[in-house]
């Protein structure tokens, strides 16, 4: 199969997944979920060194490789209750990044407009841009609105003389039409930047962004709960874009500009469950992961769980929907399972005394 295969590290699929041909459409015909991995770090201002996300991210689990990961906490398993294949990397040359966006963005249409969702390993910020570009063209400009998880805001104008940055995807995608700035949800902002010419950019586009004091005082489930209003309000869908530096560096630190005082991983991961279990999902990326900056691979393993907990979300949503049930956060673990168990061990117990293999005496000579 002449799949993208890897730019960068082991030519593997996401946790072992099946792999498919962008280029041919009957290898992911059936999907639900396409991944593909964006290694670029062109657009990075301080720290490079998301190129090397995606392998990161695919790598990022101590468990067999073998296409399944069953989530303790909403009973299904994402990678096979759902058909998800892993499409490789887009080629990506970090000295050309108009070329690089391009590329991304028909690969993330061609997935979209097959009907499945696109999940982008990143990569820096910038991917941002072309994914949910590729999105919209399928599902209508202004019609798939985001939620960002983020320290920074990503709306800045011209960095370093360039507009293509990950300082500036947000920008672009409001001022195509592509994303409308009043359904544009922002979440974690904190720290020292944008200036206030930003800011004020942002007020003009009907941005609503969720900076951490404020995260902090109300509850973040209370300021998850109206974004979703605001998300679901006259567009068909959402994409979700998740910048692991939205976590405390301590929670992730292989990242190209971290920020004190953000999320911590257990915040993020339950924000992206509710995300992805409660509004349709359209698209989403994983960001900023930067290897090289790494410790003991805490911040590829946070964000490979990050991409589990969405999948897993996605899974349990369908279900529900197709059973008429409803999924219950605060159901014990074994609940449901004690009597299933009890009589297992009796069937078993009965089989053996009826085979005559229960315990037997030990004669010692």
């Amino acid at each position: 199969m002449a799949r993208l295969g890897a730019q960068f590290g082991p030519d593997i699929t996401f946790l072992g997944v099946d792999p498919c041909d962008l280029d041919d459409r009957s290898t992911y015909s059936d999907a639900d979920v396409v991944i593909v991995g964006a290694p670029l770090d062109g657009g990075a201002t301080f720290r490079s060194g998301a190129r090397f996300g995606p392998s990161a991210l695919r790598q990022g689990c101590y468990l067999p490789h073998d296409g399944s990961r069953p989530s303790l906490a909403l009973r299904v398993d994402g990678l096979t209750d759902l058909r998800v294949y892993d499409a490789g990397d887009v080629d990506m040359f970090n000295g050309n990044i108009e070329q690089a966006v391009q590329r991304l963005e028909e690969a993330v249409y061609k997935i979209a407009s097959a009907g499945a969702i696109p999940i982008t390993l990143g990569g820096d910020h910038t991917v941002a841009w072309p994914d949910h570009t590729g999105v919209a063209r399928h599902h209508g400009f202004g019609k798939v609105s985001m939620i960002h998880f983020d320290a920074h805001a990503d709306t800045g104008d011209i960095q370093m003389g360039s507009l293509v940055s990950h300082g500036t995807p947000m920008r672009r995608l409001i001022e195509s039409g592509a994303l409308r700035g009043d359904r544009f949800l922002q979440m974690g902002l904190r720290g020292y930047w944008p200036d206030e010419t930003i800011l004020q950019w942002m007020a003009a586009q009907g941005l609503r962004s969720y900076e951490m004091t404020e995260i902090v005082t109300r509850g973040l489930d209370e300021c998850l709960s109206e974004a979703f209003t605001i998300a679901i309000d006259d567009c068909v869908g959402v994409y979700l874009s998740v910048d692991v530096d939205v976590c405390d560096p301590g929670h992730a630190p292989g990242t190209g500009t971290p920020e004190p005082g953000g999320f911590s991983s257990r915040q993020l991961l339950d924000a992206v469950r509710r995300i992805c279990y409660e509004l349709p999902v359209l698209g989403l990326d994983v960001v900023e992961v930067s290897p090289p900056y790494d410790h003991a691979d805490i911040t590829a393993l946070l964000g490979n769980r990050v991409i589990l907990e969405a999948v897993s979300a996605i899974a349990r949503r369908r279900k529900d929907k197709e059973q008429g049930t409803v999924w219950d956060p605060a159901e014990p673990l074994l609940h449901g399972r004690e009597i299933d168990e009890q009589l297992r061990l009796i069937t078993m117990g009965e089989q053996a005394r009826r085979n005559g293999e229960g315990t037997r005496h030990v004669h010692h000579h």
